[in-house]
């Protein structure tokens, strides 16, 4: 199943479910009811992992929403405090603030925690630009509220159908979500891994913040082999800030050891001034790779008379 189709029936099952209907006279006839809020009336959900970015697509939403308002509800609670939780809307409230609207229609209904917090990572879980904290954040209280509501089944399993994901690319992003703030940026920055997140995930927030200290002064990235050792350090009760440092320091010796340095004063030999150091090597791998077909396609007789 593509994800285009599973999201398509996400929504579809996911609507029924909260509203119990199938039109919008439906909704106004039941325990759901669509009411013009006051934005100050509207609050952030509790932990929420998503994020606004001011991109594009924000834009394009921005100019729609100055021009025929907000056509598609969001969905939001009441709380004992007053006011509403949004469960959903919460990039549509930010574009009211931002175009001058007072208020924002909403569907009100009345749901526990537990079931707010399913169809609040449902309704986000599937965009396009979701980063891989954002991700980590929502599977991980998903997969805690259908602990919670007892539901039938292997959770992990259901939330990797619903998403179009194997069960275990799912369980590693909960293990994510076990990072400190930090490192959940570097993940989403490209300057962790997810394989090496998910390592260094298993170590305490004492160790996990030497990790985010190291990484950044050194500016390295792990490998899974280096992720895996740090691991283990951490486990044995022997991560130190030098230890680290001391360890990554020499697997970047041994690695440089292993380069290949050709001067470019002999390279521009060969080529042409206004050639890039990129040009350049890109012509250098063609010719490697020609000299290589070239070599697997002589027989022993050419090779001896080549000889």
């Amino acid at each position: 199943m593509s994800r285009k189709d599973v999201t398509g029936k996400i929504k579809l099952n996911r609507f029924d479910e909260l509203f119990g209907a199938g039109t919008t006279e439906e909704v106004h006839e039941g325990d759901s009811e669509i009411r013009e809020i006051p934005l100050a009336e509207l609050h952030e959900f509790k932990n929420h992992p998503f994020k606004i970015r001011p991109d594009g697509e924000l834009a394009e939403m921005i100019e729609s929403v100055r021009q025929h308002g907000v056509l598609v509800p969001g969905i939001a609670r009441t709380r004992p405090e007053g006011g509403y939780e949004i469960i959903a809307g919460h990039t549509r409230r930010h574009i009211c603030e931002i175009v001058g609207l007072k208020t924002m229609p909403m569907f009100v209904r009345e749901l526990n925690d537990d079931e707010a917090c399913v169809i609040m990572v449902d309704s986000n879980i599937q965009r396009e630009d979701i980063l891989p904290s954002e991700k980590a954040k929502a599977y991980k209280m998903k997969y805690e509220a259908m602990k919670n509501q007892g539901l039938p089944g292997n959770s992990l399993k259901s939330i990797g159908e619903e998403n179009g994901e194997n069960y275990k690319a799912v369980q590693r992003y909960i293990w994510l979500a076990r990072l400190n703030a930090e490192l959940l940026q570097m993940l989403d920055n490209k300057q962790l891994g997810l394989v090496q997140g998910v390592s260094i995930s298993a170590l305490n927030e004492e160790d996990q913040a030497i990790v985010h200290k190291v990484l950044l002064a050194l500016k390295v990235k792990l490998s899974t082999t280096q992720a895996a050792t740090v691991k283990q350090l951490g486990v044995d009760g022997k991560l130190t800030e030098e230890t680290l440092t001391h360890y990554l320091q020499s697997a970047g010796k041994g690695n440089a050891s292993k380069k290949l340095a050709i001067s470019r004063n002999r390279l521009e030999s060969y080529f042409a001034p206004e050639y890039s150091e990129q040009e350049m090597t890109e012509v250098i791998f063609r010719l490697l790779e020609e000299w290589k077909k070239r070599e697997s396609g002589m027989n022993d007789e050419e090779r001896q008379v080549q000889g």
